[in-house]
């Protein structure tokens, strides 16, 4: 049998993905399983969305599209920018893909070679360094020395080195919520201008910012056009808009770099699917009524989390400024995240993801996406399964539970 490359080999599979196929498993089998762990929103998709795409549908023409997307996705992405950002861009400069993840990958392709470094802030998405790793690129982590969310201006630029091609910043931040401030975003695309690194902004969560924020637009701190700045803005249409099974997202870069992307995209997937793109951009021209109403629901349950989170001893949490999750600390109930995690699932039969995948040993993922009965009763099962001066006995689902370990 053919033996599997070293990257093959080394990938790690994706843990929210595993705690997902396991909790359904459970499910299945009757538990009642209450899910803390995956970021997908319950709000309906776009009317908009729904109505594009159906109108493709019913032409009977569903072909081959423009690698680069179809012309009504990329009109759409060029005003969302415009109105979203405060930056005139053209076609060139814009390139849809399936999903933000596969923007993500096809990016780091485009510009890195075996060895090359991207500079990742702790806690981190999940999958950038095993992005990073399947092209043979060096992840260098950095992590706040006061143990926060943000690390400094200064610990982020200490980690570059002559290999570095890349900074990633997600903000607002999965997992943590956090939004980076304007003036560290100001002074990092200052420096990548001036030391020719790229900054790397996934946008993502951009939208869902609470307590009257705002996520900065990075192209706000340069002086230069689209052709001429290190900035490159990831996005995509699976959170704002509820839209995480139509699998779009986009690439906003200089047209040297969206050229050499579209050809990466050209041998892997060819395009996107047309239905989902004509979806995308019926979402984006559509109403936005739906993104303030799904950023209100996840404030209010954002606060609910929060406050029974606080209520549990031991926990301590720093409140999201944005984002589906939340990432308390646990440290205090144990050193693995990912022994927490199980026996969280197994005992009380809830989802987290264990905060090690992020960087963040000792923390859980917790996200605000459900109802608010489920955020409620799924802190009330982990506090009974870890807290000692929690009541012994709890239901899970109709079945009456005792807890018979230390």
């Amino acid at each position: 049998m053919v033996g599997l490359s070293e990257v093959a080999k080394n990938l790690k599979p994706s843990p929210t993905l595993a705690m997902s196929a396991k909790a359904r498993q459970l499910t299945e089998q009757g538990e009642k399983v209450i899910h803390l762990g995956a970021g997908e929103p319950k709000v309906k998709v776009p009317f908009d969305a729904i109505m594009a795409a159906s109108a493709k549908l019913v032409s009977a023409e569903i072909r081959y599209t423009p690698t680069k997307g179809i012309p009504a996705l990329v009109n759409a992405i060029i005003g969302y920018t415009e109105q979203n950002y405060n930056k005139t861009v053209g076609k060139p400069n814009i390139i849809a893909s399936a999903g933000a993840k596969q923007a993500i990958y096809n990016l780091l392709m485009a510009v890195l070679n075996p060895g090359d470094e991207v500079v990742l802030l702790a806690p981190y998405w999940v999958s950038y360094p095993d992005i990073v790793e399947m092209h043979r690129g060096v992840p260098v982590v950095v992590k706040a020395a006061d143990g926060g969310f943000i690390p400094t201006f200064e610990e982020i630029t200490g980690a570059v080195t002559d290999r570095t091609r890349a900074i990633m910043v997600n903000s607002p931040n999965n997992p943590s919520g956090a939004v980076y401030p304007p003036d560290l975003i100001g002074q990092l695309v200052e420096f990548c201008e001036e030391k020719d690194v790229l900054l790397v902004m996934d946008d993502i969560y951009h939208k869902l910012v609470f307590d009257g924020l705002k996520a900065v637009s990075p192209f706000d701190y340069t002086k230069k056009d689209i052709e001429e700045t290190n900035v490159v803005v990831l996005n995509g249409v699976s959170k704002a808009f509820a839209m995480t099974g139509f699998r779009i997202g986009w690439t906003v870069a200089n047209s040297k770099l969206v050229s050499a992307m579209t050809n990466i995209a050209g041998q892997n997937t060819t395009c996107p699917s047309g239905v989902q793109q004509a979806a995308a951009a019926g979402a984006l021209d559509g109403n936005q009524n739906g993104v303030e109403s799904l950023r209100l629901i996840l404030q209010n349950n954002r606060d609910i989390m929060v406050r029974e989170l606080q209520s549990m001893g031991g926990v301590k949490i720093q409140p999201p400024q944005g984002t589906f999750y939340c990432l308390p600390d646990f440290t205090a109930f144990g050193d693995s995240s990912v022994e927490m995690s199980n026996f969280l699932l197994d005992k009380a039969r809830v989802v987290t993801v264990p905060g090690a995948e992020f960087g963040m040993e000792g923390y859980l993922r917790v996200s605000v996406c459900g109802s608010v009965a489920d955020i409620i009763e799924g802190v009330k099962r982990i506090r009974w399964a870890l807290d000692p001066e929690s009541p012994d006995e709890i239901y899970i689902g109709d079945k009456l539970c005792k807890r018979d370990w230390a």
